[in-house]
């Protein structure tokens, strides 16, 4: 059960927040998924790359919520842009038919720099 909590931390940079995820994102944790990302669209940081590489599940509750956070990021003008997803997340994205609204990178600096 070592995968079951799920660590969040953010880096912030000139033009945007680089949040790395790792672990599970499941129903029992992704409110505080949801509320982390939320502290950062609610101070206006708009433009946000995830790091996925260490997300080793996602339900449809963390779905939810990065459709939520893109919503809210276009809004205030910016973008969320996916970096390095694990196999299983993309994997999940596209059978739900969300790898089409995200613009996915191999890592960090690229996505950064897409900015």
């Amino acid at each position: 059960m070592s995968d079951a909590a799920m660590n969040f931390s953010v880096e912030s940079m000139k033009r945007v927040e680089l949040v790395t995820v790792s672990g599970r994102i499941d129903s029992s944790n992704a409110a505080e998924f949801e509320g982390g990302l939320k502290q950062l669209t609610g101070t206006g940081r708009s433009n946000l790359v995830l790091n996925l590489a260490g997300v080793t599940y996602m339900s449809s509750a963390g779905l939810r919520t990065l459709v939520s956070t893109l919503k809210e990021c276009k809004r205030g003008g910016g973008d969320v842009r996916l970096a390095a997803p694990s196999e299983r997340v993309s994997e999940v994205l596209s059978l739900a038919g969300l790898d089409s609204l995200f613009k996915v990178f191999e890592d960090d600096t690229a996505a950064v720099g897409s900015f």
